[in-house]
């Protein structure tokens, strides 16, 4: 898209801003919307195949339905018999998917030994008019640009307050610690407050000046967003910089609010979550009162305990950038990872696949849309994530409204993930095995990523390198975020991250290698 013609879109987008916030979104009407798409789930995603997925030219799903022989009459057939999610399992056996790498355009895309060129535009929704773009957080390679516009925003606005409605969460005084654009998390956090009638007080950036700073492009869009929102008559505040090395201000702030409103509720990744809370802890502050809404990256049990060693609460959700809320988590938790699939706008399965360069086996998830308003229009997409589906009732205020499909321990089994952005496998392999040997020395063999958590429960990437190397530690972490500056916005992003939080740090060991003699450049799954 030409600047000429991204400005006018993104103006556009703008001048919808008084009508989306005429009038608060309630808890009544969000409840009956989520109760229609759910009454009419098979309907919704026999439109999606007949309009989409099967019938729009630019579909990249219509050369797999063609080759599995699957078309409207079949897929009908298919959902009477065996539902949505059965009918979706049978196209999955039948090469009707895409995995992560495939989509992003990293691997080729191989059926019945037919190679199929797809480019990741093909995956975008083409009925979208008016719109902001942003990337996806850190992937290095070619980021996804994803176009949001305001029909998927009154969805994302209605789960967000249907959870904020099971959490009690409704009502208390809210704020964002997240990047603004390219980011479209702090964005997006924004206008969702506005639109239920619950603004938020403030809103902090951790990327500062000297770390990252956004193309004036994002900066000017940023505040464009701001000031049209505040001429429909609505409050949204612009980012402040706040660095993650200066955490004790969050806490600050909230300990403030929580003295003089009662409580506050705090949207942020999960690390930074727990930087908040390891500050507020070593400073005497008591956080009782304050709640963090955390995703972006696991809760595992060693952060969880660390956020709520401070006094502080906290609960999740989880979310894919292409396509909005996956998951909203549970007020009543088996397991602190337990969560409800919005089942009125996505569906999912599991499939067994074998992670990459290992032996493991784990059971992928894949997500369909079911609506017509997603950034991307997903049939089976796997996201490279695997996870639990459990059955059980909880007995919570989303079981009540229809939520009742559960989902817990969602981890990566290709990507690392830190400080809320993700690192995608197959990229980073390159820069271990090519770039670094290149520039430093040694072999594709000399160098290793490991995942892993120190004693304060944060997610650390161990650099682990060959002691026969001779450049020095600093030269070769400097290298590597050299590498991912090189490679996109959004990866420049992640460095940004990274290198603030000290995220990635180099040990001089010779790289790991399995009990069968093989060494995996990524060691990015690891079981809590």
């Amino acid at each position: 898209m030409g600047a000429v013609r991204e400005a006018a879109t993104y103006a556009a987008f703008l001048r919808q801003f008084p009508r989306f916030f005429a009038n608060a979104l309630t808890l009544d009407e969000a409840k009956a919307a989520v109760a229609d798409r759910l009454a009419h789930r098979e309907e919704n995603f026999i439109r999606m195949f007949d309009e989409w997925f099967h019938g729009h030219p630019s579909s990249p799903y219509r050369p797999l339905l063609d080759m599995a022989g699957c078309g409207p009459g079949d897929i009908r057939a298919l959902v009477r018999d065996r539902g949505v999610e059965g009918a979706l399992e049978d196209l999955r056996e039948a090469g009707v998917y895409y995995t992560f790498e495939e989509y992003k355009g990293r691997e080729p895309v191989v059926r019945d030994g037919r190679e199929l060129v797809i480019e990741e535009w093909r995956f975008d929704n083409p009925s979208q008019r008016y719109f902001y773009r942003a990337s996806t957080s850190g992937s290095t390679g070619r980021p996804s640009r994803i176009q949001t516009g305001l029909p998927h925003l009154e969805i994302m606005s209605q789960h967000r307050l249907l959870i904020f409605d099971a959490f009690g969460a409704l009502g208390q005084p809210f704020s964002v610690w997240r990047p603004p654009l390219p980011s479209g998390s702090g964005m997006n956090n924004m206008l969702r407050m506005s639109r239920i009638g619950h603004p938020a007080d403030r809103w902090f950036t951790p990327l500062v000046p000297g770390h990252y700073r956004p193309s004036w492009k994002y900066r000017v869009a940023t505040m464009a967003a701001v000031l049209a929102a505040r001429a429909s008559g609505v409050r949204v505040e612009a980012p402040e910089e706040v660095a993650l090395e200066d955490a004790l201000v969050i806490a600050q702030y909230l300990a403030g609010t929580v003295d003089r409103q009662g409580s506050a509720v705090m949207s942020t990744t999960v690390s930074c979550a727990l930087r908040v809370a390891l500050a507020a802890r070593d400073a005497g502050i008591d956080l009782a009162g304050c709640r963090f809404l955390i995703a972006g990256e696991p809760a595992t049990s060693a952060k969880v305990k660390g956020i709520e060693a401070s006094g502080a609460g906290w609960f999740s959700d989880y979310g894919a950038a292409e396509m909005g809320r996956v998951a909203l988590g549970c007020p009543n938790p088996e397991h602190h990872t337990d969560m409800h699939v919005t089942t009125d706008t996505a569906a999912i399965i599991r499939y067994p696949r074998r992670v990459p360069r290992s032996e493991e086996v784990v059971q992928s998830l894949h997500v369909t849309s079911l609506v017509p308003t997603m950034p991307k229009m997903l049939l089976n997409l796997e996201l490279d994530d695997f996870a639990e589906m459990p059955e059980r009732s909880c007995g919570c205020r989303l079981e009540a409204i229809g939520l009742g499909t559960h989902l817990r321990g969602v981890r990566s089994f290709r990507k690392l993930t830190g400080e809320g952005v993700t690192l995608v496998g197959s990229d980073m392999v390159d820069i271990l095995e090519r770039v670094l040997p290149e520039r430093f020395g040694g072999s594709p063999l000399s160098y290793q990523l490991v995942e892993g958590e120190d004693d304060r429960g944060f997610t650390r990437l161990d650099l682990f390198v060959s002691p026969e190397v001779p450049a020095g530690d600093e030269d070769i972490l400097h290298g590597l975020y050299e590498a991912l500056d090189r490679t996109s916005v959004a990866a420049g992003m992640a460095r940004g991250y990274w290198e603030s939080a000290g995220t990635i740090r180099v040990v001089r060991q010779e790289p790991r290698v399995s009990a069968r003699g093989k060494q995996i450049p990524l060691q990015a799954t690891r079981p809590e």
